[in-house]
């Protein structure tokens, strides 16, 4: 035990350990601190005892970092409303040298506000055994105060020497997510990087089906609640249900699984108020260990430290279809493979496993001319393939600026409309990855088995970086299941950017919604002229159309009408008279907001804003969203009629004939007997059913102006002509 050891403040020399570690192991402290071998620093973290109080209620929201060399390594789990927290959570850390100590600083979480320092302490790694477990007591100081008990830090650490061990492997990518006042960054740790590489072992589907009774937390009786999950490093927010004690969310989103024997699901349930910290109704966990698998399980969980109850479904099934090999093991290529693929996604097997769209294979090959990242000129390449929740990692090639990976990955297709995206990081051991470049690709726009350069772009996808990315990939999907699946809801990411105030994206997303409206308004000024009789010839023929239209009307007509205008549209394209213009006015937005993004984040450790300011910005970021949805809207429906995704826009043409087929043959009296037959009993026959509207479900897979410019996107009736995807901004 290292009990007796006085760490001291980090304004202090580094602590000397009173207790003298005995041979029992083998002493670090003999090892030269030069010694270039790397080691693996296994920690895990016990619990906190006495720790300081920061909040108003006497207690505190404790999380713990680690950090080494100045870098943050490890991050915990926020324990709710005690000062003696229990984590019990490990961590794997990779250190080139032992001279750096382990920093260990711990905070107190505070929603939407400063974070509050709660102490810290160090851990000289030179004073623990080698190959041996030691248990650790850290005395937190505040460096400013360093008078004040602010509590003990409990850890278990092993330290191992790695010497030797191949870097070179392949490894599955899992992402640490900083919170910071401009939008996250993501940090690809070292503990992540080197740890076991191995891919998840099942999917955990979820729905949250409602809430029950849940404690009353505003001046009216009422909550506006919603619910948080995690599972490791994955997370998943709700939406939130304005004055109820017993919401309804009907929500279904998936978690992958890592670890064999299961994991444990940490629930939290919060009350939205605007320009303040949210309120904590309750927590809950789910052991997945205690569930049988291939089985749906309905659980009532009774919620900790608040009232209520939460109603779930939780089902663990077999682990989806991803892999990453060689490029001398490819799957399409063995004949027997291809055919059993093929055979997986016929028409025939419609109805068999409707969530399993297609199947993509990606081949890794190469990049040439990136960026030089180091000092010495050179970079440590790797990449990184992502599609939706997916997330698989190269080997990384040292000192190199033109790599070859060859990797093939293959992942399981559930949704025929999602985006490829493939970046390109710079690998440090010592700190976080740095960015080198990043290509979205979305899998209608593919040529299959043509190795295509991609050009490189930045973070926000608005324009080049240096460097080209050589890809060849290769989609099998069933269009049915694709078709069908167009009509669900859209996969939601585990972990995506944080809202932020923009100007620049305030001005860009006003800017697009104006011009939607004006679409609207200019349409009503040529009606009213054609009622002023402005030109007789025009308004002649308007009112004998109207005439005619009226007397005749019936409802196939209206999408026959829509029929009329995709074909038109269609038969401009295939004629080389294509109307669709890329919006130069969006484009230069972009630009500005990327200079605007360029700046340095602030320290976390900083002051932050105060409640006032937090407010403002939050009804701001509220209104720019709202204008984002709207904006997005309106260019959606026109890129459908624009051809801009052609597979969209042939599912729109045959499931406008189907209608027009219907409406024809069919009372109207009818088809609306049979919609409200089906409204009144559709909770009936599926209490469980989650709501959706097919018609919002089409259109979001439709890209809005702004998607059309980030992603490598081409009307499949042009790409003939496309060798590199590059979208030219200025």
């Amino acid at each position: 035990m290292l009990d007796s050891c006085k760490l001291k403040s980090a304004c202090n020399l580094p602590f000397i350990c009173n207790k003298k570690i005995n041979a029992a192991g083998t002493s670090n402290a003999e090892v030269p601190l030069a010694d270039p071998g790397m080691y693996q620093l296994d920690i895990t973290l016990r619990r906190g005892q006495s720790l300081a109080a920061r909040d108003r209620g006497g207690t505190s929201d404790p999380y713990v970092k680690f950090k080494i060399g100045g870098k943050e390594v490890f991050r915990s789990k926020i324990i709710h409303k005690n000062l003696n927290p229990v984590w019990e959570e490990k961590a794997c850390i990779l250190v080139d040298h032992l001279r750096e100590p382990l920093y260990i600083k711990v905070f107190d979480y505070d929603f939407g506000l400063q974070d509050d320092f709660m102490g810290s302490a160090f851990l000289d790694l030179t004073q623990l055994e080698l190959n041996r477990p030691t248990d650790v007591t850290l005395t937190l100081k505040d460096p400013h105060y360093p008078d004040h008990d602010l509590g003990i830090i409990l850890l278990s650490v092993i330290l191992t020497p790695k010497e030797g061990e191949s870097r070179d492997v392949t490894m599955l990518m899992r992402k640490s997510w900083k919170r910071s006042s401009k939008f996250q960054t993501q940090s690809l740790r070292l503990s992540d990087l080197h740890r076991k590489s191995h891919l998840w072992r099942g999917i955990v589907s979820i729905t949250l089906i409602e809430g029950r009774d849940l404690k009353a937390m505003d001046s009216n009786g009422l909550s506006d609640p919603y619910v948080k999950f995690r599972l490791g490093h994955q997370k998943y927010k709700s939406k939130i249900m304005p004055k109820t004690l017993n919401p309804q969310w009907r929500e279904q989103f998936d978690f992958h699984l890592y670890e064999e024997r299961g994991g444990i699901i940490d629930i939290t349930a919060w009350d939205k108020d605007a320009g303040k910290r949210d309120d904590f109704i309750g927590r809950c966990q789910v052991d997945l260990s205690a569930l049988s698998r291939e089985q749906t399980h309905k659980l009532e969980l009774q919620l900790e430290e608040g009232e209520g109850h939460l109603v779930l479904l939780v089902t663990l099934t077999a682990s989806a279809t991803v892999s990453i090999s060689d490029l001398s093991v490819n799957s399409l290529e063995d004949q027997k493979e291809r055919e059993e693929i093929l055979k997986r996604y016929s028409p025939l097997r419609i109805f068999h496993n409707l969530k399993d769209v297609g199947f993509l294979q990606v081949k890794v090959i190469r990049a040439e001319g990136l960026m030089a990242a180091d000092v010495t000129g050179k970079s440590d390449p790797f990449c990184v393939v992502e599609l939706n929740n997916d997330r698989l990692v190269t080997h990384t090639v040292y000192k190199n600026l033109n790599p070859e990976w060859n990797k093939v990955f293959t992942f399981n297709i559930k949704d025929i409309h999602s985006v490829l995206e493939v970046t390109v990081y710079d690998e440090d051991r010592d700190r976080s990855a740095d960015f080198l470049g990043k290509v979205a690709i979305p899998l209608l726009s593919i040529q299959n088995g043509e190795q295509k350069a991609y050009v490189l772009k930045n973070k926000q996808l608005t324009g080049p970086t240096k460097g080209v990315i050589y890809l060849e990939i290769d989609v099998i999907f069933n269009a049915v299941k694709a078709s069908l699946r167009t009509l669900i809801p859209k996969e939601q990411k585990y972990i995506e950017e944080e809202n932020r105030l923009s100007k620049q994206l305030l001005l860009r997303n006003f800017i697009r919604m104006k011009r939607c409206v004006m679409v609207l308004v200019n349409a009503a000024y040529y009606v009213n002229s054609c009622f002023d009789w402005d030109s007789p010839p025009r308004s002649l023929a308007a009112f004998v159309l109207f005439l005619f239209v009226v007397w005749n009307f019936e409802l196939y007509m209206i999408p026959l009408v829509l029929l009329l205008l995709l074909t038109w549209n269609y038969f401009l394209i295939i004629s080389g008279k294509d109307n669709r213009q890329r919006d130069t006015v969006v484009e230069d937005m972009l630009e500005d907001e990327e200079e605007e993004d360029d700046k340095d984040d602030k320290d976390s450790e900083k002051k932050g804003f105060i409640n006032k300011i937090y407010a403002i910005q939050e009804v701001c970021v509220s209104v720019q969203n709202i204008l984002d949805e709207v904006a997005s809207f309106g260019e959606r429906i026109k890129n459908t009629f624009n051809w801009t995704v052609p597979f969209l826009s042939w599912l729109a043409i045959v499931a406008l004939c189907v209608f027009t087929v219907i409406l024809y043959c069919i009372p109207l009296r009818y088809i609306v007997l049979v919609w409200g037959i089906n409204k009144f009993t559709k909770k009936l026959r599926s209490p469980y059913a989650i709501d959706n509207n097919e018609l919002l479900d089409f259109l979001s897979r439709v890209p809005s102006d702004v998607q059309v410019v980030q992603f490598c996107l081409e009307s499949c009736l042009t790409c003939l002509h496309f060798e590199i995807c590059d979208v030219n901004i200025s």
